[in-house]
């Protein structure tokens, strides 16, 4: 069962009231990069930087988009915050550099970055350790069209394995649909995955700390217009409601979460992460959909609604998950 939001809360107060700005000596905030998610991570990145710089911390811009990652090295920073979305800053990529580095940053490790990102392989991980996720498969351009539609059902998804935001993503309704839903998904990523489509509430959990010890904050309840949470619908609509807390039975939301945290643990992530779900409108069962490593922190994000559900303002997370790398070694 999900440990008491609360008891995460008091703690983060306690913590930061003890913390030492200083220790955390000159800080690198990583963003922009080179995915298709640059804009918002350029968003995300500058509302961290700016709460770091407004609670003394001695935090600085870097852009690997802009400049080369090796360049990190010159910058002499203590740690860095990982602002980044997408390839080559969600991936392991960059955590990998971080670890040649012997550079403390925040957020899940090389391995469980990597595995978080492939949807493929996070589906893979989740059905070998019981977990609920919707039924998929791999696309090529060979695939029988037909088959995959009488497998999976429609309407169907398709999306690019290894792309987030619903970039390259289409709801396929008919089976004509699919040779051109395959064709837009491929060209962002050479693995394209075909899921069956969970009709129902789109749902959210983020997720904080490590291993035995994560715990499951409140769940958001997502309310697309049109029900099309798309890419402007995610961060630039007003449109879009955000329940937290759900609505739902309180059953349903521990439910959910139970289910999130076990997803966490299975990928091996750290520190912060949330867990994408829907909820099945004829059977009320929860389907994983994707895990975030890094989740967005711009002003429509999800992490930060549920952390002041939570008690925690933007600024005390954003602190508080830079402060875990005083705590935690590269590497682990």
């Amino acid at each position: 069962m999900p440990k008491l939001i609360t008891s995460w809360g008091d703690r983060v107060k306690t913590d930061l009231a003890k913390l030492d700005i200083q220790a955390l000596g000159r800080v690198g905030v990583l963003m922009g990069g080179r995915s298709g998610e640059r804009e918002i991570s350029l968003m995300s990145g500058s509302g961290v930087l700016e709460a770091l710089l407004n609670k003394g911390v001695d935090a600085h811009a870097f852009d690997p988009g802009l400049r080369c990652p090796t360049e990190l090295a010159k910058e002499k920073f203590d740690r860095v915050f990982i602002s980044l979305h997408g390839r080559y800053g969600e991936d392991g990529t960059i955590q990998g550099l971080l670890e040649l580095l012997n550079l403390p940053y925040t957020g899940s490790g090389v391995l469980a970055s990597a595995l978080s990102i492939d949807k493929i392989a996070t589906k893979q991980i989740w059905l070998s350790n019981g977990l609920t996720t919707p039924d998929f498969e791999e696309l090529t351009a060979n695939s029988d069209w037909n088959a995959v539609a009488k497998h999976l059902g429609l309407p169907l998804i398709v999306k690019p394995a290894n792309e987030g935001s619903s970039l390259g993503l289409t709801k396929v309704k008919s089976v004509d649909e699919l040779p051109a839903a395959y064709q837009l998904a491929a060209g962002l990523d050479k693995k394209v995955i075909a899921e069956t489509c969970i009709i129902g509430d789109e749902l959210t959990c983020p997720l904080v700390g490590d291993g035995v010890n994560a715990e499951a904050l409140p769940v958001i309840k997502i309310i697309p217009p049109q029900a099309n949470y798309d890419f402007h619908n995610k961060y630039f609509s007003d449109e879009t409601q955000y329940l937290c807390p759900t609505g739902l039975a309180d059953e349903v939301n521990t439910a959910v979460q139970k289910l999130a945290l076990a997803a966490y643990r299975a990928l091996g992530c750290s520190t912060w992460g949330r867990a994408d779900v829907m909820l099945d409108e004829k059977t009320g069962k929860p389907y994983l959909l994707e895990m975030n490593t890094s989740p967005g922190m711009t002003s429509h994000s999800l992490v930060p609604m549920a952390a002041k559900a939570a008690g925690i303002e933007y600024a005390d997370l954003v602190l508080w998950l830079l402060s875990q790398t005083l705590v935690k070694k590269v590497g682990a």
